[in-house]
């Protein structure tokens, strides 16, 4: 139960953070150094990639908690894996398309 909850709540966090990010483009979420490069006409297809992935990862966390919750099995931890991986090629993919590298 410990599990549903803590996942569940990060999960719901980390949504409602790439939710802010993406459609209310709040690019002050991300740290500064990751979109200095950024052009003001960039921005909002940065901050809807940026925020897609954010909420990618923060749903596979989400659903991890729930499968993990319902069936003790392996499948929760693919979930995670899956959404997390996922997110980070996203946000990957706008780093280096919108801000030209990392940092």
């Amino acid at each position: 139960m410990f599990e549903l909850i803590m996942m569940s709540s990060l999960g719901i966090l980390i949504i409602i953070i790439g939710w802010l990010i993406w459609v209310k483009e709040r690019i002050n979420l991300i740290h500064d150094y990751h979109h200095t490069k950024v052009s003001e006409e960039d921005k909002k297809p940065y901050t809807t990639l940026m925020g897609k992935g954010t909420c990618l990862m923060g749903f596979g966390i989400f659903l991890s908690g729930i499968i993990d919750y319902v069936s003790v099995s392996e499948y929760g931890f693919y979930a995670f894996g899956i959404g997390f991986i996922g997110g980070i090629i996203i946000m990957l993919i706008a780093q280096f398309k919108y801000n030209g590298g990392l940092f």
